[in-house]
């Protein structure tokens, strides 16, 4: 897949422990961009935030939250992405979900059959 110039980047902010039947949102949706066959996504864990809720979620162990922050970012073509967004509708009931854009650089992939080598 060749992805360079102008694209899109879409995050969204939920928590860790945000479920879809019964399984990590986050996993659900970086699962469904992959069948999207978008370029790439990739889950981020936060040590501290705060959302809509105005509840901070920390990692301190003083105040240990069983919800921290998750980014889920994704990378691809404007449209690709906006095509993409009818499903977060159907996933996402609390959350943020933005959209930036972004020049890719570079874009580069492993030959088939070296995944995990580096």
């Amino acid at each position: 897949m060749k992805l360079h110039g102008p694209a899109l980047r879409l995050t969204v902010f939920v928590g860790d422990t945000d479920t879809w039947h019964h399984k990590p949102l986050y996993h659900e949706i970086v699962h469904r961009a992959h069948s999207a066959g978008l370029a790439g996504a990739s889950v981020f864990r936060g040590m501290e935030g705060y959302g809509a809720s105005n509840h901070i979620h920390t990692t301190r162990i003083l105040s240990l939250s069983e919800d921290l922050p998750v980014a889920v970012v994704i990378v691809d073509a404007a449209d690709k992405i906006r095509s993409f967004l009818p499903q977060l509708d159907e996933l996402i009931s609390e959350g943020l979900v933005i959209l930036d854009e972004v020049e890719v650089i570079r874009y580069v992939g492993r030959p088939a059959g070296q995944e995990g080598r580096r």
